[in-house]
């Protein structure tokens, strides 16, 4: 089975990580174009971000890592596998920050620079705006600045950038991140690896979003913290040596995690410990 990737940048990095999370061995060394698993039947495709919806469509790859922005960008007749949970940003509208925003119908007629067209042609349409659109294939920040467009529509993460060139983020139109994406009419035995990799994902995905926690409490607390402690199935209670008090160990789930930590303080918990886990198998 074929995966195609980010050549280079942040993705790639992301992407490489989780492969190798996943136990897959690679020796992807500096400007290779292509690379093979010694312990998993994978190719790794090496190619420019642009260009991996076109190959899964056209059958060169069998399935890719690109972020949503991207696969909605471009149209390409794939399928959107599994949301991935890094690369998160976001596609926005900008405009200079001496500017007065009151709604979207300050973009009516206006000059708008962006490498997205397709998204925001689609966006300002069902709107009912109507404006100019300038592709252009990178620095679309410098835009208005040289008095090319009067704003931007371009993927934002932590708005620095925007910042220092006079912007500033004024609509989102659309929350992205990292998406594994594959070609429609997989054959049955690439269908079948492709489930052993989402099972190696899923692992991965599961342990990095729950944490393993363990704690000390006096037995006559202990049904009081297992209703606030949550767990795949119920916490495992393990005696102590110190008579009147045992072990809980349990997960929690990184969205819960503080809020549990102080409930379980105030109802009596002690020597709290948080491991992270590697992975979980559900």
């Amino acid at each position: 089975m074929r995966i195609a990737i980010q050549k280079s940048g942040r993705l790639s990095d992301e992407s490489m990580k989780l492969i190798r999370e996943c136990g897959i061995k690679v020796n992807n060394g500096k400007g290779k174009l292509k690379s093979s698993s010694t312990n998993f039947p994978l190719e790794i495709l090496f190619l420019r971000d642009d260009d991996i919806p076109g190959y899964i469509e056209d059958n060169v790859a069998d399935i890719g890592i690109v972020g949503l922005n991207l696969v909605k960008e471009k149209k390409r007749k794939v399928d959107v596998i599994l949301k991935l949970g890094f690369s998160k940003c976001r596609l926005s509208l900008a405009i200079p920050k001496d500017k007065q925003y009151e709604g979207l119908r300050f973009f009516e007629g206006k000059n708008i620079a962006t490498s997205y067209p397709n998204i925001i042609a689609e966006y300002l349409t069902s709107n009912g705006i109507t404006a100019d659109l300038h592709e252009i294939s990178g620095s679309v920040e410098i835009a208005p600045g040289i008095g090319l467009a009067d704003a931007i529509c371009d993927i934002v993460s932590s708005g620095s950038t925007l910042l220092t060139n006079g912007l500033r983020e004024v609509e989102t139109i659309l929350e992205s991140e990292a998406v594994l994406i594959g070609h429609k009419d997989l054959e049955k035995p690439k269908k079948q690896l492709l489930d052993a990799l989402m099972f190696r994902i899923h692992a991965v995905q599961n342990g990095r979003n729950n944490k393993y926690i363990l704690l000390n409490a006096p037995n006559d607390k202990i049904n009081e913290i297992i209703s606030i402690l949550p767990g795949m199935k119920s916490p495992t209670v393990v005696p102590l040596a110190m008579e009147g008090w045992s072990s809980l160990h349990s997960v929690i789930n990184e969205d819960q995690f503080w809020e549990v930590i102080d409930n379980l303080k105030n109802a009596g918990a002690e020597g709290i410990l948080v491991v992270p886990i590697e992975k979980m198998i559900l």
